[in-house]
Parts: C-alpha cells; structure tokens; sequence
C-alpha cells in the first residue's frame, strides 16, 4: 500500500471517510474523550458491516484473547455473505511485544487486504508508540491513521449541551452549560450522564443552576475551587464544610492537597498578572486553561493579596511535607491547613 499523505486533522479525515463509506484499513484510536471514540467506533462497524452478518464478520479482541496469530487470522478471514469484515483491538499494545511478535505484527499491518477494517482503541492503556522500534512504527505511520479524541472546546461544548437538552425538552443558557463544564471535568462521557440526570430532575422546561446542584457531583478541582472561593468570600466556616465533601466523597487527602496546591499556583499566576495589568486572556495563553475556568481564576484571585498568594504555597508545601513524613492524621492536616489559610486570608 502506497504511503497516504499526511493530514492535519485526522479526526476530521476519519468523520469524512464515515460519511463516504471509505474506510482505511488501520486505525490507532486514544485520548481523553473516550465518548467521542466510542460513538465514531460504533459509526464505523455500522457502516462497514450488515447487522444480519455480524457475527461472523466482526472480530474482537482484548488482553484475555489476543494472540498474535488470532489476530493475523481474523485479518486475513474472508467476508462471509458481506463485503467487509471489522477486526478491533482493545487496549492492546504492540510496542510492548517481544522481537518475534513485533515484526509479525509490522507484516500484518503491512498487508490489511482491501474488504478489512482494523481499529486499536486505548482507553485506558496509554497511547505512546516507541519510534526507536523502527520497523514497528514504519508500519504503523505508513499504513495506520492514528486519531486523537482529545477535549472539545468550550463552544462546541456549549453548543453540544445545549442540543442534548433541547432533545430533552429542555433550554440551558449558556453560562449555565460552561459552569456544568466547570464542575464535571469537562469531557462529554461525564457529561451526557449528568444532562440526563438534571433533565429528568427538572419539572421545568428551563434549567436553573439549582437544577444542576441538586443532582451532579463535582469534580474535586472543582469543589477545591468553590472551597477557595468561600474562603475569599470571608465563609470560612463554608470551605471546611466544602473540605469535608471532598472527604465523604472518598477522595484521597494527598490527591485533596495536590488539588488545593495547583489551584493557588493558578491563583498565584492570576495575582501577578493581574498587577501587571493583565487579563484573562493573558492567562489562558500562559496556563492553557479555557475561557470559563481563566476567568473564574482571575475572579478567585483579584479576592486574594499577592503576600496571601505566596503564603499559601508556603502552607501548601509544609502541609505536604508533613503529610508525607509525620504520623499524623492526613484528614486532621488538611483541616489545619484549610483553618491556617483562612488566618491568613483574615490578614489580608
């Protein structure tokens, strides 16, 4: 097979050929949205396969299953009463092969006939090809599309909630549909979940935010973010009971203290900015952060004094320290840290 020209958007390649009914013969699938690969990986054995011929024509396999020798034998199977046959591996890495297995894997990857489809899906193993394994990644960059499903932007978020509730009966303003980015993470798999749970909660035809908050569990950097909101707000009391829903919520106190220590660097970076007269969009292009969480940040910090900023991770990493080295309750630790925090913020 002639080598395929290089595209800039793979992605789009892949939803064009989907349309098209023309399919590559080797397909790499990763990355964060784990919806998006789901629902095009679904597109694609339905438009290369006839549901009455399934069976005999879609082969899958997994680390229970997988063989070297399967594999290349489900390859090379004929269609039965069809024209196409769909091969998918799931989670299966064939960097990580011995010597014999590798090259066996570069020939078969060489040689896909014309009526298979074959797709690698990783969601939960990490992506990460070795190119110094030359003759492997040769056949995988020569004959293989390798399609990043990564986060969709704020907008096409936006306009992708807003679609799924009126589907629903159900109007969202948009600054409601970024806040419910803000506390779910982001990706569309937690949030499809969460749109059906406030549409069927909501006995009214427009959602309101306590629609929102009464039925969706935040995220921890987003709880870790209204924890230090209400500590700029004066409520300190409020940010231990948001620390305490960070603990019912089983989250770990060292993954709690990371959260709490990354949110004021960003904190930090806002403040300084901020004094030099920048604005949010300084920090999006510093940090990498969207348009929603960039302002809430420069919101957040404009609450804190840049001495409060420095004492914080001064607190933060002596928290962490004694985490890691004392005996003490890691839960008694953080509260000490949330209560310290709030001294300071006392003393502006």
């Amino acid at each position: 097979m002639a080598k395929k020209p290089e595209q800039a958007d793979e992605f789009g390649r892949l939803k064009q050929s989907i349309r098209a009914k023309q399919l590559d013969r080797l397909y790499f699938f990763h990355g964060e949205e784990t919806f998006l690969l789901d629902h095009y990986l679904n597109e694609m054995r339905k438009k290369s396969m006839e549901e009455l011929t399934w069976d005999f024509n879609y082969h899958r396999f997994n680390g229970e299953n997988f063989t070297v020798q399967g594999f290349a034998d489900a390859v090379e199977a004929l269609p039965m009463m069809a024209e196409h046959t769909f091969v998918e591996v799931d989670e299966i890495d064939p960097f990580k092969m011995n010597e014999s297995d590798r090259e066996k894997m570069a020939e078969v990857f060489s040689d896909i006939p014309d009526y298979c489809t074959v797709v690698f899906t990783y969601e939960t193993v990490e992506w990460k090809p070795d190119k110094r394994l030359k003759k492997l990644w040769e056949a995988v960059s020569r004959h293989g599309t390798i399609v990043e499903f990564a986060k969709q932007n704020q907008r096409e978020l936006v306009a992708w909630i807003t679609r799924h509730f009126a589907a629903r009966g159900k109007k969202i303003d948009p600054n409601l549909c970024m806040y419910l980015i803000d506390i779910t993470g982001g990706t569309m798999t937690a949030l499809s979940g969460e749109i059906k749970k406030i549409a069927a909660f909501s006995g009214a035809e427009t959602i309101v935010k306590a629609d929102i908050d009464a039925v969706t569990e935040p995220v921890l950097d987003a709880v870790v973010f209204q924890m230090t909101d209400l500590m700029g707000g004066g409520d300190y009391g409020g940010a231990l009971l948001k620390l305490q829903q960070l603990l019912k919520m089983q989250q770990e106190p060292i993954a709690i203290l990371g959260a709490v220590g990354g949110h004021f660097r960003r904190i930090s970076t806002a403040r300084t900015l901020m004094d030099c007269g920048k604005n949010a969009d300084d920090l999006m292009r510093l940090t990498g952060l969207k348009d929603y969480p960039a302002r809430k940040t420069m919101s957040a910090a404009n609450k804190f004094s840049a001495r409060f900023c420095g004492r914080a991770s001064e607190l933060v990493l002596e928290a962490d320290r004694n985490m890691k080295t004392s005996f003490d309750d890691p839960q008694r630790l953080l509260e000490l840290l949330i209560l310290e925090l709030a001294q300071e913020a006392r003393n502006g």
